[in-house]
């Protein structure tokens, strides 16, 4: 079966195999641009979450280590939300030789930051996460390092997805990039991070406080990577915010300010991780639909033109 051949009534066929319950034909979709995450019912009433992963964009050992850095969070009473055991006593199981997980749904708006106090919650939030994730490494996930991961989504955008009349163009500014970038990285700490720590994945539960979820991209990287997504604007521009945060995370573990210096770098190889992510989605037929203008030479053209303006800025 393809992805594309995956629909609720196969997944709820999956689901009751894995679970032993029995479900209601209830079924929504979230939005999720490379996984397939519905909401589903029992005959109970109990709401699940399911979440069926693309293969081939994680291994089952990739998988197992975001979920056992959940389960370890939880465990140090770090808000999250846990994947079920399923009845092969492990949180993940096969349909078709395709992954997916369940966890119970958790209610939430959206996280507002209006002020001094959530950048101090927002510090000592991450600062606890970041506790759990520097107690041992994640060997199965992605090393967020010029070395590393930018230097092989280059290989993967020049392999198989960037025309031949860009590619030469392109991989001189990555090349820049990652000569530029991988001094700023000598001396900083690689633990297991969040790794796409944006507003969106943070749930405000308002009585119970702030949760963290979606942990797809968790990674092997610098803390302050779970820091800069969350700004308004750039490093910069946002020293009040990034001094609360800083206040906030001391509470609970010390902060590198030298790695502050890795920000604008980090903002240039996402750009390239972002190119090669949704590359490996193409042949998708969502994926189509919502992005008919993905490839063309006008948007390899503009792709070329802002990378070059951040390597601007990071050398500024």
């Amino acid at each position: 079966m393809s992805f594309d051949q995956l629909t609720p009534d196969s997944m709820i066929l999956a689901l009751e195999k894995a679970t032993g319950e029995r479900l209601t034909g209830y079924t929504a979709k979230f939005p999720s641009y490379i996984n397939r995450v519905y909401e589903f019912r029992t005959i109970q009433g109990v709401k699940l979450i399911a979440k069926f992963y693309r293969p081939g964009r994680w291994s089952e050992a990739a998988i197992l280590d975001e979920h056992q850095f959940i389960k370890e969070l939880h465990e140090a009473e770090v808000p999250v939300v846990v994947p079920q055991t399923l009845l092969n006593n492990q949180t993940i199981d096969q349909h078709e030789e395709i992954w997916f997980a369940v966890f119970p749904k958790k209610a939430g708006r959206e996280l507002d930051i209006t002020g001094y106090e959530d950048w101090l919650r927002l510090g000592t939030l991450v600062a606890r996460m970041h506790n759990v994730g520097s107690m041992h490494p994640a060997n199965a996930r992605l090393r967020i390092h010029p070395s590393f991961s930018t230097s092989k989504d280059l290989s993967y955008l020049c392999s198989e997805i960037l025309p031949a009349r860009f590619q030469s163009a392109y991989t001189k500014l990555v090349e820049h990039l990652i000569q530029i970038s991988v001094p700023l990285f000598a001396d900083t700490q690689t633990i297991r991070i969040h790794g796409d720590l944006h507003r969106g994945n943070i749930l405000n539960r308002l009585d119970e406080g702030l949760m963290l979820i979606d942990f797809d991209d968790m990674a092997m990287g610098p803390p302050v990577q779970d820091l800069w997504l969350l700004l308004p604007d750039r490093a910069q521009n946002s020293t009040e915010e990034i001094e609360l945060f800083i206040e906030g995370y001391e509470q609970f573990r010390n902060f590198d300010r030298r790695s502050l210096k890795c920000i604008e770098s980090l903002r240039a190889m996402r750009m390239v991780y972002f190119l090669a992510w949704c590359s490996r989605q193409i042949r998708d037929i969502q994926f189509r639909k919502n992005f008919p203008d993905w490839g063309t030479d006008s948007f390899w053209q503009k792709e070329i033109n802002e990378l070059e303006e951040q390597l601007k800025f990071i050398e500024r």
